[in-house]
This record gives C-alpha cells, sequence and structure tokens, in this order.
C-alpha cells in the first residue's frame, strides 16, 4: 500500500514530467497528474484533466485529492510574449490564481497533507530585470519590490501555513535542462530543430548566440531529487532553496559537446533568432518528421514559446559579455542535499535522449 499520495500540478511540463518519473519510480508513492492535456508519458500515475485558472473545476476534482500528502506545484501561466510576460500583470494574477484554486481544493480534502514544494527561479533574482549580484543568495533578495508572481505566490503560501501541520520549501533552480513538449522554457526541442534543419542542409552546428556569459544549469532530475529530498528533509521546512548542478557553463564552451551529441561537427558563430526564424522550418519539419518516422509532433506544439527561451538564454542580440549569472547553492548543501553534475554531460544526456526517442532524428 502506497504510504504517499503526491499530487503533481503542472504535469505536462519539464519539472512537472520529471516529478512523474521520479516519484512513479516508487511503489511507496500514488501518483495524481494534473495538467489540463494528458502527460505524453505517466510512469503509473493517473491523470487528472484540470485547468487550474477555472476555479469551478478545481473544485470538482476534490474528489481526486482526497488523502494527498505532498503537493509538487510546477503548473505555470506564461504571456505568448514570454520575457514582456513575466513583468505582466495579467501573467502574474493569473499564476497567483491558480495555486489559490488548487489549495482551496486540496487542503479540506487533504487532512494529512505534510509538504507543499513551490518552484521559483532566478527571476526571483531580477535576472530577467537587471545583473545579478554575485553570487544571489536566497536570504537576500532585492527584488521583493519588482513585479513578480514568484512573490504573490509565496505570500499567499506563507500565510496559508500559519499554524498548519505542513510545511512548504521554495526551490530557485537556475537554467533548468530536460525533455517535454511544447513547453515554454524546455531548450532541447529548439535547438534540436535548429540543428536538424542545419544537418539536413550539409552544414556543421553553428553557435546562434550572442556574446559569453558565464552561467549555471539544473539537469531536471537531479532537480526532481531535490524536490523529493525537500518534503523529506526537517532543514528544508519553510525554507527556500537555490538548486544548481554544482558547476558553471558558458554556452560557447559547451557547444562542441552539444554537436558530439547530435552526430555533428561545431560550426562558427552565426547569430540567429531563433523565435524569427522558425516559422520558415514548418513545413520542412513535417517532412522530416515523415522521414523518420518521428513520435514527435509539428513544430509549434513540438516547441511551444521555447524558441523566444532559446534566444533569451543565448543572449541573441548581445554583442557584449554579460556580468555572470551565478547563484549560491551554500544553503542547500549545508542542509543536507549535496548532489552535483556535469553539465557537459547532462547536456549531452538530453540531445541523445531525444534521439533515443525519435523525437529528434
Amino acid at each position: 500500500m502506497a504510504e504517499k499520495k503526491v499530487v503533481v500540478a503542472g504535469a505536462t511540463g519539464l519539472v512537472g514530467n520529471a516529478a512523474l518519473r521520479h516519484f512513479g519510480a516508487s511503489a511507496r508513492c500514488e501518483v495524481i497528474a494534473l495538467s489540463r492535456r494528458q502527460p505524453r508519458e505517466l510512469y503509473g500515475a493517473r491523470h487528472v484533466p484540470v485547468d487550474l485558472t477555472d476555479a469551478a473545476q478545481c473544485g470538482r476534482i476534490a474528489p481526486e485529492l482526497q488523502g494527498a500528502t505532498h503537493l509538487i506545484y510546477a503548473a505555470l501561466y506564461e504571456a505568448p510574449n514570454l520575457v514582456d510576460g513575466w513583468r505582466d500583470e495579467q501573467q502574474i494574477r493569473t499564476n497567483d490564481l491558480m495555486l489559490r484554486h488548487l489549495m482551496a481544493a486540496l487542503e479540506p480534502v487533504a487532512p494529512q497533507l505534510a509538504h507543499v514544494a513551490l518552484l521559483q527561479g532566478t527571476k526571483a533574482y531580477g535576472v530577467h530585470v537587471r545583473p545579478l549580484v554575485v553570487p544571489a543568495r536566497e536570504g537576500r533578495s532585492e527584488m521583493y519590490q519588482q513585479p513578480n508572481f514568484y512573490w504573490a505566490q509565496e505570500n499567499f503560501l506563507r500565510a496559508l501555513q500559519q499554524g498548519k501541520r505542513w510545511h512548504w520549501s521554495i526551490l530557485r533552480p537556475v537554467l533548468i535542462v530536460g525533455l517535454a513538449m511544447g513547453g515554454a522554457m524546455d531548450l532541447i526541442p529548439p535547438l534540436g530543430v535548429y540543428a536538424t534543419v542545419l544537418r539536413e542542409q550539409g552544414r556543421a552546428l553553428d553557435y546562434p548566440g550572442g556574446a559569453a556569459r558565464v552561467s549555471q544549469a539544473v539537469d531536471v532530475d537531479l532537480l526532481a531529487r531535490a524536490i523529493a529530498w525537500s518534503g523529506e528533509a526537517e532543514a528544508a521546512r519553510n525554507e527556500a532553496f537555490n538548486v544548481t548542478n554544482g558547476d558553471v557553463f558558458t554556452w560557447e564552451n559547451v557547444w562542441p559537446a552539444i554537436a558530439d551529441a547530435l552526430e555533428m561537427k561545431p560550426g562558427s558563430a552565426v547569430p540567429l533568432s531563433l523565435a524569427r526564424e522558425y516559422p520558415k522550418w514548418i513545413a520542412p519539419w513535417e517532412e522530416l518528421r515523415r522521414r523518420h518516422d518521428l513520435v514527435s509532433p509539428g513544430l509549434e506544439a513540438f516547441v511551444g514559446l521555447s524558441f523566444q527561451y532559446a534566444d533569451y538564454s543565448m543572449r541573441h542580440g548581445q554583442a557584449e559579455s554579460g556580468p555572470p549569472s551565478i547563484v549560491s547553492t551554500v544553503k542547500i548543501n549545508q542542509a543536507g542535499f549535496t548532489e552535483m553534475m556535469d553539465t557537459e554531460a547532462m547536456f549531452q544526456k538530453w540531445f541523445r535522449q531525444a534521439r533515443a526517442q525519435r523525437l529528434l532524428p
């Protein structure tokens, strides 16, 4: 019999999918996957379709949440204009309401609720607004006055938890690398499509981004293990933690490893906006899907808003090296989570998995 009932909100997204994979591997867990559409792979979870922006829908699924012990809240609404949307009042309000609707449905039917894991990110330190204070630390956020849905959700959760037996943890990953479809911030599909187009033309893998910046990333499976740890560790109760692979990288330095995973030669620096170019690839992608019998869908369904995110992450249009984007992981290491991963190996892992799963040719 399952010892935990884990509810994963945002199950089709990058983090939600990894959480399904992690908790689904344990016989101790019953897993409920919440999302509007069914995930491509459930890993033993039971899918409950719901639109979290609709309070009535959330109320109707309450019986499915009966007895939940853990909530992993990885649901996210993004505006069509991704980067500008991060400061948009509607985006902030929508994300705030989604969490409120779900907690209103879940709390009354989950008297054994023990933990809520909430995902944030480096926008907590204003990385989308100005250079970070390096290293960015959890207890030194200068950006609480900056419009951001993180603060609306965090303030709500802090207030709701007062006097309750359950606890929360906030995870602040840096750039997350994994594999999902149709996401807003998943780099493997857009870069994989870009590489495929070049390879079909007999070209090397040119680097399309701007000038270098030292950054960090986190493997989504490592992040899922950090989420699981936060649900059990005494030191994680009502605390926020940065999560990274434990090393740093620049895109130019990992580019040869990415090319190798895609069986290509690394090319030259050829600046290109993937978000502007991709409409030219829609028809060729359909032909590639047919010819290689790919399981990935049409281009926009496969990549979602992530062409925009790829441009942002690789600093398209930036001619000068930027200040480093580095967070401290001292707090989570001292609290007991000490896993690390090589970032080059991480990129290779996910591009090779995308090809092995026939998402990319």
